[in-house]
């Protein structure tokens, strides 16, 4: 609620974080002196468009020098919702526009560009419940979120701007899927090759097909020759082209293949995990998900698992962030086991454990229920409640499987397996909590030291043996620490970082196990059934739906126009998916021919094909990649984005992203953003630079060498008496303090207040346009940076923002009298007032380097408040307003304008950063408080050096002469003497 201006003036000051008075001036007066705050903004907004006064020169053109330093700052890639922005989503630009406006003028070649993730699933359903086509509409809230972003003074280098919308740029997201297809993880050089390298490996025999198509190193020549082939492999050459097609997509980076999805019938189309609510229903619409095998398009970045995990010590990070991707990477080191089932000799169950020193208490084994050795081993008498229990968990989600507060279920098999350490036959149950996606789809479950084993064995009446003793008095059944191996035969009295290297060497030894290494992440899913997203470069041949790639010269593959955006919804959760793109026939029939190396090149209608070769007719890939995949690669573009012959050409890749000595793993220089996107965008953003690394397309190892998380800005949200959330535009506030009160506007009910993270969910955002109309946009941005550290999160107050409308009117007035005169004289300034000059440059240099914004405008608004003097001296004014300037911008130029006269040319913004001398930071003279028993009761002034003096310091003060009338009639006990700071005197 925006507090008005009333007969009574201003509300009172408020602010969060620190306390300043301030000068009083008028707010607003008559005349041309006026603070006119909108005309200014307008005005500058249109200088720095129209001059282009943030354009960033292109390394290699005429204007460019290459003697700056260079920094790249990237905003975390936005979506450009209907709604528009609220307050809370400038606050990370808003910051790094202060930061970057602040580097410029210290001389650096700053690249600070703004796009769009425009693709995803709100505009399709916008469009389907409009009937407006989702191009049209996101045009129309990029347009709308541009015109807010430039009303907020932000310095973006327009020229650069993009949206993965634009056919230019998803024409290169579907360049690099090409480079992920044509592509495999080569194990030998730890990195992605080109596919027609495995190729040729395996046509050299270099390299051999194994039993389950996975390709090993073959012996050498020689040893080929006297003992032939490794045991169970097979030579390329003995392939058929259809086994030598399955090992091939076996190892591309991007393959075809029959996972567990959330499909959503309703929606039609797989919806991502982070789409799903915890109460297995769409994020959006509430419609019920279910758990489907569907045959999906899938992204090797488990290939990538340890590098994304050694690598993030290359860069810096906050260590909270690293800590999230690392446990979402999941990184762990066991053993992978052997267990015989009792009834058929040449079947295993084949388990990963992180423990292989608790194998002796291994009393039953659990499958997911996915797990393929289900139905095979599942007895008659058990085999209707296996299937209905499989039946049920299929449409569970993975969250509900596996929250720690669920009960857990399961049904026995009937079947046993053989515990390979001891030989007891043990039972093999079919649980949900067991996922398919982790490990081998099966668990040997050791309830003794397990917290979900032991309560699945409590639950079953299923045997609980002791094997860990532990270190200290705690409860052995449960007990899921280290400690000393007991009822363990042989090993029994080993600790367990012994018995676990042990235990694996037996194993290895007995050909029953071996020591590994396992991940949690898992192959990213890379289809949806959607129209509003990028179309895959993928045909299909009609007759034998063999895949292949698109040649990379028939790129862009252009979305076609359709009129119904609809996917198939159906309350079957088993109807088969029909994508919307299916309804595009003449676009998705195609004919064209293979070429020699195996991408298909298409014939446009009268087109004849080359010479001898055979003309096959295709069907287009009809899903569509996620929205997450042009948001994974955005910040390459912004580097080159008009280049139409690469995504950006490698001398400019080089100048921006190549590793320097400030930022040793290259990329981004500093991106800011939330902490929501901590694991996802940014884990994928790392695989697809790696890939793009490996094959020689960027230089850096690593996309963005700083990151930095700003808070979010929070606002009180209101609820009636259902607990459903009210506009805050329809809220009064009636009462103040303990006697406050809210009622609803409309109806007078009265609401309830809880603080929360504003947004359209709460109904508790307040527009940017409404602040800046109301009170100037060089208010919103010092207040939001004054609110706190920019990486805490702090609650919004409207009424609050008046303290810092009252700090800009106060700067003008200071500089510019009620009839327009300048109040800046040429006289040089008194000592007092340089060094405060110097002091407060060196303070807001060092707090904007680092990012301190609130205490830079501290700073600030102390040197103001010190400024009173009837006209201040042109050097400390032109200081001030320059200091100034990257938070306030546009007051900051209409006041460089006015000091500057004719001799004005440019932006401040082209100005050089003011220096400050360290020693006049030093202030000549120190005024020290006097204590007598904790309590002031002088102040003395030294200089600077007597007051580092503690005898010096104590004389002087013994000596003053309210200090001595104090301590009439009393006896001096102890001086004590902080040098530069007090003295304390203890009397009595």
């Amino acid at each position: 609620m925006i507090c008005p201006r009333n007969a009574g003036g201003w509300p009172a000051l408020r602010l969060n974080q620190l306390s300043y008075q301030f000068t009083e001036y008028p707010l607003m007066s008559s005349g041309t002196g006026n603070y006119d705050f909108l005309t200014f903004e307008a005005k500058w907004q249109k200088y720095w468009l129209e001059h282009k006064t943030f354009r960033t020169p292109q390394p290699g053109k005429p204007d460019f020098d290459a003697a700056k330093p260079k920094l790249y700052v990237l905003d975390m890639f936005p979506y450009p919702s209907g709604v528009g922005l609220h307050v809370g989503h400038p606050l990370g630009y808003i910051a790094t526009d202060i930061y970057t406006r602040y580097m410029r003028m210290r001389g650096f070649n700053v690249l600070h560009p703004m796009g769009y993730d425009a693709f995803g699933l709100p505009a399709e359903q916008y469009a389907v419940e409009h009937g407006v086509p989702p191009r049209e509409t996101t045009e129309k809230n990029i347009a709308n979120m541009r015109d807010q972003l430039r009303r907020l003074g932000m310095g973006y280098d327009w020229d650069r701007e993009i949206a993965t919308t634009e056919v230019s740029y998803y024409r290169w997201t579907q360049w690099i899927f090409l480079q992920l297809y044509n592509s495999w993880y080569d194990p030998a050089v730890d990195a992605a090759r080109p596919i027609a390298e495995l190729i040729h490996k395996l046509e050299q025999e270099h390299l051999v097909v194994n039993f389950d198509g996975r390709v090993v190193p073959a012996q050498g020549q020689g040893l080929q020759e006297w003992y032939g082939l490794p045991p169970g492999t097979q030579r390329w050459a003995e392939l058929s082209p259809e086994q030598r097609r399955t090992v091939l997509d076996q190892h591309r980076l991007a393959y075809l293949d029959e996972v567990p999805v959330n499909w959503c019938p309703a929606l039609g189309t797989v919806l991502a995990n982070e789409e799903v609510t915890n109460e297995g229903r769409s994020d959006r619409g509430n419609h019920p998900v279910y758990r489907r095998p569907l045959r999906q398009w899938m992204l090797r970045i488990t290939k990538y698992a340890d590098r994304l995990e050694r690598d993030l010590g290359r860069v810096n990070w906050p260590e909270a962030i690293k800590l999230m991707q690392r446990n979402w990477i999941g990184r762990s080191e066991g053993a992978e086991v052997d267990f015989a089932l009792a009834d058929d000799e040449e079947e295993t169950i084949r388990v990963y454990t992180t423990r292989p020193d608790t194998l002796f208490g291994a009393t039953y084994m659990v499958l997911a229920p996915e797990h393929p050795l289900v139905a095979k081993i599942t007895t008659e008498e058990n085999r209707r409640a296996v299937e209905d229990y499989v039946a049920v968990a299929r449409n569970k989600t993975e969250l509900d499987r596996t929250a720690e507060t669920k009960e857990k279920t399961g049904v026995f098999t009937g079947a046993h397996a053989i515990n390979p350490v001891n030989s007891e036959r043990i039972p093999i149950w079919v649980a949900d909590y067991v996922l398919m996606g982790y490990g081998t789809g099966a668990i040997m479950a050791v309830p003794a030291h397990d917290t979900r084993d032991f309560e699945f064995a409590q639950k079953f009446n299923l045997p609980i043996i002791q094997v860990v003793k532990p270190l200290g008095d705690e409860d052995w059944q449960g007990y899921v620490g280290e400690g000393t191996a007991v009822n363990s035969g042989a090993f029994d009295g080993l600790p367990t970082a012994e018995f676990k290297k042990k235990i694996t060497e037996w194993l290895e030894e007995n050909e029953l196990g071996k020591g590994t290494v396992n991940y949690k992440l898992r192959d990213w899913l890379f289809s949806r059934q959607r129209y509003w997203g990028e179309p895959f470069p993928i045909v299909h041949d009609a007759e034998t739906d063999e895949i292949f790639a698109l040649d990379e010269s028939e790129l862009p593959v252009e979305l076609p126009a359709i009129d119904d955006y609809r996917p198939q919804a159906s309350e079957d959760p088993n109807a088969p998916p029909a994508p919307p793109l299916g309804r595009a026939t003449e676009w998705v029939k195609v004919r064209g021919y293979v070429t020699d190396t195996g991408s298909v090149k298409l014939l446009r209608s009268g087109q004849s094909p080359p010479d001898g070769v055979q003309v096959r007719a295709f069907r287009r890939e009809l899903n569509t990649m996620p929205q997450w995949a042009g948001s994974c690669w955005y910040y390459l573009r912004y580097l080159d984005n008009r280049n139409e012959q690469r995504f950006a050409a490698r001398e400019v890749e080089r100048y921006w992203m190549a590793p320097k000595q400030d930022n040793e793993s290259g990329g981004v220089d500093l991106y800011v953003g939330g902490a929501e996107h901590a694991v996802l965008h940014l884990l994928y953003s790392r695989f697809w630079h790696k890939v793009l690394y490996d094959l020689g397309h960027v230089s850096s190892p690593e996309p963005f060498g700083r990151l930095f998380n700003q808070g979010y800005i929070q606002a009180y949200a209101y609820q009636d008496a259902r607990g459903m959330y009210v506009d805050i535009r329809d809220v009064e506030e009636q009462g103040e303090g303990k006697n406050a009160r809210y009622v609803r506007k409309s109806n007078g009910e009265a609401l309830t207040r809880s603080l929360g993270k504003m947004g359209k969910s709460l109904k508790n955002a307040v527009a940017p346009d409404d602040i800046c109309h109301e009170f100037g946009t060089d208010t919103l941005r010092v207040y939001e940076m004054y609110m706190g550290p920019l990486e805490a999160s702090k609650p919004w107050s409207t009424r609050d923002i008046v303290g810092m409308s009252r700090f800009l009117h106060n700067v003008w007035r200071r500089f510019v009298t009620e009839d327009g005169a300048l109040r800046i004289d040429d006289a040089p300034a008194d000592e007092a007032m340089h060094r405060l000059q110097h002091k407060t440059v060196k303070r807001v240099t060092l707090d904007l380097k680092d990012l301190r914004f609130n205490t830079a405008i501290a700073a600030l608004i102390e040197m103001l408040n010190a400024l009173k003097v009837e006209r201040v001296p042109r050097a400390v004014a032109e200081t001030f307003v320059q200091l100034l300037s990257p938070i306030a911008p546009h007051l900051s130029e209409e006041l460089w304008q006015r000091m500057c006269g004719p001799k004005w040319k440019d932006s401040i913004a082209a100005e050089s950063w003011p220096d400050y001398e360290e020693a006049m930071c030093i202030d000549a003279e120190i005024e020290i408080p006097v204590q007598i028993n904790g309590k002031v009761r002088s102040r003395i002034t030294l200089p600077a050096a007597v007051a580092g003096d503690v005898k010096q310091m104590e004389q002087v003060a013994l000596a003053d002469e309210r200090i001595t009338r104090e301590l009439s009639g009393k006896t001096v006990r102890k001086v004590v003497c902080i040098p530069q700071r007090m003295v304390n005197i203890v009397a009595g």
